[in-house]
């Protein structure tokens, strides 16, 4: 059995761990919330966005035929040139949030036949696990996961279209993690472009007479822009909250992991104490005993 010194160390550093990791959880807490807000503060606009897009598809048939909608079916699954976006996390200590939402992004490769891919990855543990892996990220972009804005949405959207448009992607997907329900989140693959007519489609369409100025193509070319950037944005923070929701979930086990064990050193120590407690008494008796024997002769 360890002796009270070592025992009263290991108590004292458990201690330290959990206030950690109790404020990792309240830290993850707050931005989490703070994140939410800002989504929920962007969904109406971009919502509209939507509904307008549809407006116009409906009002005018031949958008479809712009090149934010080109499929390409001309050109063989397998000499497609496929991109991902794949969003991973910054740091660890989130659970299985990382591991996740890469193996999501593995099986997603690993079905198409084409073998011309992309990868563009935000996050440094993504980054840095594809890396290790011997895998090509054709274009880093250098921006914290931890503070997804409108502006960097911006510049990766810009990015991803303007290599679409150009034909050096023919399909773009991203791989984001989505929180299902407060004490859940999965791994998600979506398409981003070609854009597809049907996810328009959803809803009735808006004004009966509706007229575009000045002109339905130059409002388009306007409105997809933007629309890819919330979308990506919208994705962002999903993981975002994601990750800290996950690293909530994580910390609140490991701190309820330290109070147990904390609870089980108190019982160690107690032990470890009221045996010395009950050696001192042994001897102290026994000494007694011997000075009393010695006294006698």
């Amino acid at each position: 059995m360890a002796n009270m010194r070592e025992i009263r160390n290991r108590i004292k550093g458990i201690q330290d761990i959990m206030k950690i990791t109790n404020a990792m959880y309240l830290i993850s807490s707050s931005k989490l919330k703070k994140a939410r807000k800002t989504l929920l503060a962007t969904e109406p606009y971009f919502n509209k966005l939507q509904e307008t897009i549809h407006d116009i598809l409906f009002y005018a048939p031949h958008m479809h035929q712009m090149p934010y909608f080109a499929r390409r079916e001309e050109i063989p699954e397998e000499d497609r040139k496929v991109g991902y976006l794949v969003i991973t996390a910054d740091k660890g200590l989130a659970g299985s949030y990382n591991h996740n939402v890469i193996k999501a992004a593995e099986e997603e490769m690993a079905k198409h036949k084409s073998k011309n891919t992309m990868l563009f990855v935000i996050g440094q543990v993504g980054r840095q696990y594809f890396l290790r892996k011997g895998v090509t990220v054709d274009c880093e972009f250098m921006y914290t996961a931890q503070n997804p804005t409108m502006y960097r949405a911006r510049d990766i959207s810009e990015t991803l279209e303007k290599m679409f448009v150009e034909g050096h992607l023919d399909d773009v997907y991203i791989v984001y993690t989505k929180m299902v329900t407060p004490i859940k989140s999965e791994p998600v693959v979506m398409k981003l472009l070609p854009l597809e007519r049907r996810k328009f489609e959803r809803r009735k369409a808006g004004a009966p007479h509706a007229k575009f100025e000045p002109s339905a193509e130059v409002v388009m070319k306007r409105l997809v822009p933007n629309y890819m950037k919330g979308l990506i944005f919208g994705c962002m923070v999903e993981s975002f909250s994601s990750e800290q929701n996950d690293r909530m979930v994580a910390m609140e086990a490991a701190t309820k992991s330290a109070k147990e064990m904390l609870h089980d050193l108190d019982l160690m120590y107690n032990r470890a104490r009221q045996s010395a407690i009950t050696q001192e008494i042994t001897e102290v008796a026994a000494g007694a005993k011997a000075l009393k024997k010695q006294k006698q002769n």
